[in-house]
């Protein structure tokens, strides 16, 4: 019989252990930062950051079976499939580990070996937190499999370990993010938000990019919270969300790629309120009034050579979520 925890209490030979799920799926979002603030680079190698993140619905689905053995395999469909690591590199798999590593904490051995699977729709490598979003939601599953507590609160410890994108996307909505982006306040975000979503033919190295911001000066100061922004977003005031959006990472990205300004210029004179390039690139971020201004916008910027396809969303969207499924899974 299995041995779980479920918070401090160990339990043996459970007599509800053939109710526990052996597959658990979970649905996590795509982010986009509606501004993102950068510091000066700090003594510990970080720039401090004040941004503001949104979930869209643009969704991948991560699916944690368990096995019988100890082995951990994992492997991955959907768009750009080939450009996602399947072994020990990826954050869905080391989400997994760090799991298991609690449980062996208290129970001196580790838990059971997992199959992850990973369907993809969020880009890759396109600052839209897809890596990071995955491993919320392989944290989230390996929890639910062992009966771990799993609300978004009681895991936001590891996710910050895993990552400074990680704690938002389990939580989902819209948030403030200070210090690395991993100290979160919930903002208040009354409406919907109609977007569309260009993503690159080549990426972006996100260190690259970084590196450029401070060959360029940096921004000192650049953290100061986005008090405009924040403030617009609570109003439901779509034209001043628009007027405060920004990103200080998006000058360094077109310097290293110029034709990400034409992207952004091309899907303003289509009519979107605002464009901005989505953290640290390559993807290019349109604010648009409604679905038919996203199908005008999609139209012209999906006509560029350098773009490889948009997407409309909506935002703001949820946090990591665990679908349902039939009696013996969560899938």
């Amino acid at each position: 019989m299995n041995f779980c925890r479920y918070g401090k209490h160990m339990m043996m030979d459970d007599p509800f252990d053939l109710l526990r799920p052996t597959t658990v799926t979970v649905r996590v979002s795509a982010k986009v930062n509606l501004a993102l603030g950068v510091g000066s680079l700090a003594p510990d190698g970080f720039h401090p950051l004040a941004t503001v993140f949104e979930a869209i619905g643009i969704h991948d689905e991560v699916t944690v079976t368990r096995r019988d053995d100890k082995r951990i395999t994992l492997t991955v469909s959907g768009e750009d499939a080939d450009q996602v690591p399947t072994d020990e590199t990826n954050l869905a798999w080391r989400a997994v580990e760090m799991v298991r590593e609690e449980f062996a904490l208290e129970r001196g051995e580790r838990d059971h070996g997992v199959d992850i699977h990973i369907d993809k729709s969020i880009p890759v490598a396109g600052g839209m937190a897809g890596g990071s979003a995955d491993a919320a939601g392989a944290l989230l599953a390996a929890a639910a499999l062992c009966r771990l507590p799993d609300s978004p609160e009681s895991l936001q410890p590891l996710a910050a370990q895993l990552g400074s994108d990680v704690p938002f996307c389990l939580m989902g909505g819209v948030a403030l993010g200070r210090g690395r982006g991993d100290r979160l306040a919930p903002v208040i975000c009354r409406g919907r938000h109609h977007w569309v979503i260009a993503t690159s033919n080549q990426g972006l190295s996100t260190p690259a990019v970084y590196r450029r911001f401070d060959e360029m000066g940096g921004n000192p100061g650049g953290e100061a919270l986005p008090n405009d922004l924040i403030s617009a977003l609570t109003r439901g005031d779509l034209d001043a969300v628009a007027a405060t959006m920004g990103n200080d990472l998006q000058a360094p990205a077109v310097d290293l790629r110029p034709e990400l300004g034409e992207v952004l210029e091309v899907g303003k004179e289509a009519g979107a309120l605002t464009a901005l390039v989505s953290g640290s690139g390559p993807t290019c971020a349109f604010l648009v009034r409604d679905s038919a201004g996203a199908k005008k916008v999609s139209g012209a910027v999906s006509a560029l050579p350098q773009v490889n396809r948009t997407r409309a969303a909506r935002g703001p969207a949820s946090g990591a979520q665990v679908l349902p499924g039939p009696v013996g899974s969560f899938a």
